[in-house]
């Protein structure tokens, strides 16, 4: 099948999800063979249950269904990135492999997206059914989430969304940053909207969420919010801050030369060593800021090879 004969991509990275995917797919297609033409990806993320053989015996039995196998457990964010990569339709739509996503939601999230013009569209679980201590760290990841980089949504973290193609292409994913995919949309100019979505309680397996992955959550948050403000003039940073830092090294020297004028001992006072260490990191940080800037120039626009992940293999 071409990219241009297939209107919908649905796919749902897979992590020790035994017993949940061919309800998944049987779900998935009822719904979708009412839409339109219609492909879906399984990406097994290392799973070391019987996730791909359950994959693959699905895949023995329906043609649009393509097994991506990853060589090891990247995580969610990378399996969506090679979701996004090998998917060929015009419409990309991502769901959890749980069943805690409902597939009976894709048509009216289509419908409104028609209807409002949006580039994406993303489920809000209004009414989760999750633990309380899930709930909690949510709430908290919602606030920073405002705070830092205010992508206008409900839920981030509802993986039941629909793309239109070309707002994807260049999306590179990794760590944690699947929670932040709406943010990166809207500052790339992609009209977003949300819909309020059933969320089921898990009945098969144990969530794959950890208090590790709030850790690297937040760190990928203050990267996001950085790479927005900076990636492009880092010494708009760095340069501003060492700039303050050696100025207040010249108000620092300016005290130590008058401790001096008094005729008492600058071995005994701590100005200066605070004169010597805010001049230097000063210095220290314009420079850095100004090398950044060369090598974002210098690296501007090159062709790399992407060896964030490996496809073992793609059966389809």
């Amino acid at each position: 099948m071409s990219k241009t004969s297939i209107q919908f991509t649905v796919f749902a990275p897979v992590h020790n999800e035994e017993g949940n995917l061919t309800k998944l797919y049987k779900e998935v297609a009822k719904v979708m063979n009412t839409m339109g033409t219609w492909e879906m990806l399984l990406i097994n993320d290392g799973s070391k249950d019987q996730s791909l053989q359950e994959m693959l015996t699905l895949q023995n039995k329906h043609k649009n269904l393509k097994v991506i196998d990853l060589k090891r457990n990247y995580g969610q964010a990378t399996a969506m990135d090679a979701g996004f990569r090998q998917a060929q339709g015009e419409y990309i739509i991502s769901l959890d492999a749980d069943l805690q996503n409902d597939p009976a939601d894709i048509p009216a999230m289509f419908t409104q997206m028609q209807e409002e013009n949006l580039d994406v569209i993303a489920g809000w679980r209004q009414k989760r059914k999750d633990p309380i201590w899930m709930l909690v760290i949510t709430k908290t990841a919602q606030f920073l989430r405002k705070l830092f980089i205010n992508d206008q949504v409900h839920d981030s973290g509802c993986t039941l969304r629909i793309y239109k193609r070309e707002y994807i292409e260049d999306l590179e994913l990794w760590g944690e940053m699947h929670r932040y995919i709406i943010a990166i949309l809207r500052w790339h100019g992609a009209k977003v909207g949300e819909r309020i979505v059933n969320h089921r309680p898990r009945t098969i397996g144990t969530t794959k969420y950890t208090w590790k992955k709030s850790i690297k959550g937040l760190i990928d948050l203050i990267y996001i919010w950085f790479w927005r403000k900076y990636s492009n003039r880092p010494l708009h940073l760095f340069g501003a801050t060492g700039l303050i830092l050696f100025i207040l090294g010249i108000f620092a020297g300016a005290r130590t030369i008058y401790i001096y004028t008094l005729g008492l001992s600058l071995s005994d006072s701590a100005w200066t060593m605070l004169t010597i260490f805010l001049l230097l990191s000063g210095i220290q940080l314009f420079l850095f800021g100004m090398v950044l800037d060369l090598i974002i120039k210098v690296n501007y626009n090159t062709s790399k090879v992407d060896s964030r992940y490996i496809i073992r293999k793609i059966y389809e």
